[in-house]
């Protein structure tokens, strides 16, 4: 029961009076949000969208697990890098993946 005695039905009626239409999405497996850093993964999640005065919102409602972005690394900036550090391939690409491809770093801390 809801607070004041409303019940589910009255509460329906009111929203929709309100011009507010609130609908669960069926069947989520899962939500992903991109973002530079990486990205927010929620399985199994519960996601309803309202709907008022034009505008649609949704909720997501689980618990998220961060996947941290994995820098990818151009075999040209690669090569690069082994050449001026004079190194084989797979460590100028350590040194890149670990500088998060910034070059003149991968570079710097090779040859140092």
């Amino acid at each position: 029961m809801l607070p004041g005695n409303i019940n589910p039905r009255q509460m329906k009626a009111m929203m929709k009076k309100l011009g507010m239409q609130v609908e669960q999405i069926e069947d989520v497996q899962s939500i992903v949000i991109k973002t530079p850093k990486g990205n927010w993964i929620f399985e199994a999640a519960e996601v309803s969208s309202m709907t008022m005065q034009g505008q649609t919102t949704y909720q997501v409602t689980g618990t998220p697990r961060f996947e941290a972005a994995v820098a990818e690394i151009p075999n040209e900036d690669v090569a690069m890098v082994a050449v001026q550090a004079n190194v084989p391939a797979e460590k100028a690409k350590a040194a890149l993946v670990a500088s998060k491809g910034d070059i003149a770093e991968a570079i710097m801390h090779l040859t140092q």
